[in-house]
């Protein structure tokens, strides 16, 4: 190759790399146009946010002390909803409380002897839960522990209750 041809190249080659090449930034101190404290603060005022509840789709929800994943029987009669558990963690008196958690939306959650209340020392996502049809009774649900079985039993009321729609009337004697 002739050395003026072998110049040439050179110098083009090296025009192009330089054209490839982004020059250093002048500005050494780039700042931040966004303030990293305010978008934690942010964060944290969306975490401790209240969710909003949609009363009207999940009204009544059983919930028992079980992860989500554990094998539960439920067994529907005209009468009621029966929900059976094999369980060896739970023994002697148990009881089950129907908690009104918002107004309008009714959650049963089962206590006693063995019962580990889950809600504070677990993550809640991870229970078994169980969403009611709106002919149920969670006022009067009972819970028992038979047979190395939790039975948790929901009454249900009339299916088309008059003036009061699907609410039957609760008198409680004592």
């Amino acid at each position: 190759m002739p050395a003026r041809l072998r110049d040439e190249t050179k110098l083009a080659l090296s025009g192009v790399a330089d054209a490839l090449i982004h020059p250093s930034p002048r500005k050494l101190n780039i700042t931040l146009r966004y303030d990293v404290a305010s978008l934690l603060a942010q964060a944290n005022a969306c975490r401790q946010k209240k969710l909003l509840r949609l009363p009207h789709i999940f009204a009544k929800v059983l919930e028992l002390p079980f992860h989500s994943d554990a094998d539960v029987s439920v067994d529907e009669t005209p009468a009621s909803i029966r929900f059976t558990a094999a369980t060896d963690d739970i023994s002697g008196d148990v009881r089950a409380d129907a908690v009104a958690i918002y107004p309008g939306v009714t959650k049963i959650v089962i206590r006693g002897n063995g019962v580990v209340d889950l809600s504070g020392t677990e993550f809640e996502l991870d229970l078994w839960r169980f969403r009611l049809p709106p002919s149920t009774r969670p006022e009067l649900v009972s819970a028992a522990y038979e047979n190395g079985d939790l039975v948790v039993t929901v009454p249900k009321g009339a299916e088309h209750g008059g003036d009061l729609g699907n609410r039957g009337r609760l008198v409680l004697v004592q």
